[in-house]
């Protein structure tokens, strides 16, 4: 029994899939296309422990389709270019039979992995199927991305792993072989993390660790049997989210303290000091913006910075951002701004570009009268010339508004002295 328990109760069939619906249930996007017999390249991304082997898989079963598969953690350009080649000789251009190649922690690849990648996914000589635990948009390079559709799995919710405990017990034969009751199952959930493989590998240790073949599990057993709980914190579950979401919203009430105590939680669990870096850019534009515009030029200094340096020491930069972002006024003007101006052009549409606005690189173009009105502003006394800039249905909208804050009080001075009456900033 040298094979882990989870490899031995693998899924072999969506129909023994557990979890994920919204992919592989009846009106999953997976489902259809596999029923469609046309298969797409796709980025699947979520949690450890989701499924995503075991659905690339299940897919290259399914669909009667080669499977080669690559780890990002020891393949370089070279392997990638031998499987690629295996792979175009060995299925058709653009058929059903295309093969799958399967790549492990594709967010791993560097660029000029990735792009390697691009030329056989184009042509069709195979589909590819990425596995990341890391958000696709970070760290998949835009042309490979565009080629795949983004699928998201979920961590296993307590039901679905009470499932899987319940399916591994029913179909393994050495766990068949002894008497296991299941008396309490909440040490068990709790240090899975949502991570189906991490709970039925506790699940086994505490097994074989048990003396005798009647085993009662339960909570405490548990515990005992784990040397070392792990820090609650599962890096792109529930708490991952919770956790970087209480950071984010001490760093808009001003509150330093709070800041750098949810900010050591993460650190300590190991969390990308990059995720929390691009989170911090986020906030000094979302949350503090105008009031201090040298907060988004801080934050973007602190991501650089974390690069170069990395763990233990950019604990400091990063702590060091967080206090100076907690510390600045507020504003969400900006946010503001944008999301009123979007929900404008959703309602309003495609309207025209005003006339005097328009470019005119043509001759046609001039002649129609394209940019003839246009004021040049420094050609006019301070450099501002009162002309309409919006589509005329929209003529005196305000979608930007000043927050009460001395910076952007500076802002409103110099906009209404300007515009008058036109705007009320």
């Amino acid at each position: 029994m040298n094979e882990p328990l989870a490899e031995r109760v693998r899924p072999k069939t969506l129909r023994e899939y557990i979890s994920q619906s919204h992919l592989v249930g009846p009106k999953g996007a997976i489902t259809r296309q596999l029923e469609g017999g046309n298969l797409a390249s796709m980025i699947l991304w979520g949690p450890p422990g989701t499924g995503k082997t075991t659905l690339a898989q299940i897919i290259a079963a399914e669909s009667e389709r080669p499977f080669y598969t690559l780890s990002a953690i020891n393949s370089g350009v070279k392997d990638i270019r031998e499987v690629l080649e295996k792979a175009r000789k060995g299925g058709g251009l653009f058929t059903s039979r295309n093969p799958i190649l399967f790549i492990d922690e594709i967010h791993r690849f560097s660029k000029s992995q990735q792009d390697s990648l691009l030329g056989a996914v184009e042509k069709g000589w195979i589909t590819l199927i990425g596995a990341t635990t890391e958000n696709p948009s970070f760290e998949v390079i835009p042309a490979l991305l565009s080629r795949c559709q983004v699928y998201t799995l979920e961590s296993f919710g307590k039901e679905d792993l009470l499932n899987l405990l319940k399916r591994a017990m029913d179909q393994d034969s050495w766990l068949q072989s002894k008497k296991i009751e299941l008396q309490q199952t909440n040490a068990l959930l709790r240090l899975s993390g949502g991570d189906g493989r991490k709970l039925l590998n506790i699940f086994e240790l505490v097994v074989s660790a048990s003396k005798g073949d009647s085993i009662l599990i339960t909570d405490e057993l548990v515990s005992e049997m784990v040397n070392r709980q792990p820090l609650r914190y599962d890096k792109t579950g529930e708490q991952h989210y919770d956790i970087i979401s209480a950071f984010i919203k001490s760093i808009r009430g001003s509150d330093p303290n709070a800041a750098v105590y949810w900010l050591a939680r993460m650190v300590e669990a190991g969390e990308d000091v990059k995720f929390i870096a691009r989170r911090m850019i986020i906030a000094a534009s979302e949350d503090i913006g105008l009031a201090n515009p040298t907060a988004l030029v801080m934050a973007t200094n602190t991501f650089q910075a974390v690069q170069f340096i990395g763990l233990p020491e950019a604990r400091i930069i990063l702590s060091q951002c967080a206090i100076y972002l907690a510390g600045s006024p507020k504003s969400n003007s900006a946010y503001m701004a944008i999301k009123n101006a979007q929900q404008e052009v959703r309602q309003s549409g495609d309207l025209e570009v005003p006339i005097p606005l328009r470019n005119a690189p043509t001759q046609l173009m001039k002649e129609l009268g394209y940019g003839a009105e246009y004021a040049y502003a420094h050609d006019y006394p301070g450099n501002f010339a009162a002309m309409e800039f919006l589509p005329e249905v929209l003529s005196g909208t305000n979608f930007y508004q000043s927050s009460d804050n001395r910076r952007e009080e500076e802002i409103k001075a110099f906009l209404k002295a300007r515009w008058k009456e036109k705007y009320d900033f």
